[in-house]
């Protein structure tokens, strides 16, 4: 793969030193000040026309635009880590208790500084090439708040990219496929309230313990899973609680957390009415109060069909396999809503079949994918605005 050289062994290094630099400190969606910091600090040496910070949070966006008009081509990184202890030996593992990079956001976010060098060797001879390191994937606030930045507007793309490493894949093995990539999904919380009692006296008081019990099944009934097609629905049980932990008291309040997951927006509404319907229809049933919030909001992720042939093509220009193993994934990825400005579509890398699962405790992204993922964002670039 001829075009991975054009990233020195030098390049390689430093960016190597990088991402494991990210890896010690890791910060949690929203709270990305610090990485967005050091990504600020690594892009200025390469004089981008433009480097937007605080887009929709701690967001950064490098602009490079050539003299010749052209499209607006957008690479998306992720800034965030998650909330889980890492177990590592490695001398880079994570410096902050119970925090993490356990998704590769540092590794993706590296290989788009690698790219940067690229860039600032050779720019773009038409159009215009943003590199989009975005905040609060994890928690699916970040792109919506991103797009909503009014200075997002000034930057809108006209194509947007992105990756993502797969563990159980061979090692740099590409999957692309035009159409549903990542599921919609939402965090359902659901709150009974009744009334508290002696636990000698549980006649005296209004306990949600039926209702909770029957939400359950009914809940996962309304989005059994199955086969990835249309009509895809799948209801995840994550979390209950019900009272204190105490023998001398019957509960007056209890709380189910549910994950909602579809295949398609349209199908996400039909799928929250049939739960909180069950969810009233209990409370009313057992004499509670039911209360809802929703959490964690995911769009559906949908690969544009042209953008991914221009990723296809690319990859074939390179001489790297690829196919559309696993895909559309039950996952759900926040990229998704850079398909409402843009042509839009993300592509899978894979990470080794060895290499534990995204969000364990024990991964680690792999610092070979860095020049792997930096040479198809190049061609891609390269191909679309020369």
């Amino acid at each position: 793969m001829e075009d991975t050289m054009r990233l020195t062994n030098s390049d390689i290094a430093e960016l190597t030193e990088f991402r494991r630099h990210l890896h010690r400190h890791p910060e949690l969606s929203g709270r990305e000040a610090w990485t967005a910091a050091e990504v600020v600090a690594a892009l200025q040496p390469l004089a981008p026309d433009q480097i937007l910070t605080g887009l929709g949070g701690h967001g950064v966006a490098a602009v490079w635009e050539a003299t010749e008009p052209g499209p607006t081509v957008l690479f998306r990184s992720e800034l965030d880590a998650l909330p889980i202890e890492e177990l590592s030996e490695a001398p880079y593992r994570s410096s902050v208790p119970g925090t993490a990079h356990l998704c590769g956001h540092e590794g993706h976010s590296t290989i788009l500084l690698g790219l940067a060098r690229l860039i600032a060797r050779d720019g773009p001879k038409r159009g215009r090439v943003v590199l989009m390191f975005q905040p609060a994937e994890e928690d699916g606030s970040g792109a919506a708040a991103v797009l909503a930045d009014p200075r997002f507007a000034g930057i809108r793309p006209d194509w947007a990219f992105a990756l993502h490493n797969m563990p159980g894949m061979p090692l740099g093995h590409a999957v692309i496929a035009p159409g549903a990539a990542n599921c919609a999904s939402e965090g359902l919380r659901v709150v009974f309230r009744g009334r508290t009692a002696h636990a000698s006296a549980p006649d005296t008081g209004v306990s949600p313990a039926l209702a909770l019990a029957a939400l359950m099944p009914a809940a996962m009934a309304a989005g059994p899973g199955g086969a990835l097609g249309p009509g895809f629905r799948l209801v995840s049980l994550c979390h209950a609680r019900m009272g204190a932990p105490a023998f001398g008291v019957t509960p007056g309040e209890g709380e189910l957390w549910l994950t909602l997951r579809t295949l398609a927006d349209a199908d996400m509404a039909a799928l929250r009415d049939d739960v909180m319907g069950q969810a009233r229809h209990l409370a009313e049933q057992h004499g509670l109060a039911v209360e809802f919030s929703h959490h964690d909001r995911f769009a559906a992720c949908t690969n544009d069909p042209e953008a991914a042939a221009a990723i296809a093509k690319a990859l074939d220009a390179l001489g790297l396999r690829h196919d559309s193993r696993g895909l559309p994934m039950r996952a759900s990825e926040d990229f998704g809503l850079f398909g409402s400005v843009s042509r839009s579509a993300m592509f899978l890398l894979g990470s080794g079949e060895t290499l534990p699962a995204l969000h364990n405790p024990d991964y680690d992204f792999p610092d070979a994918l860095i020049p792997q993922g930096v040479a198809i964002f190049d061609r891609l670039r390269r191909d679309l605005l020369g």
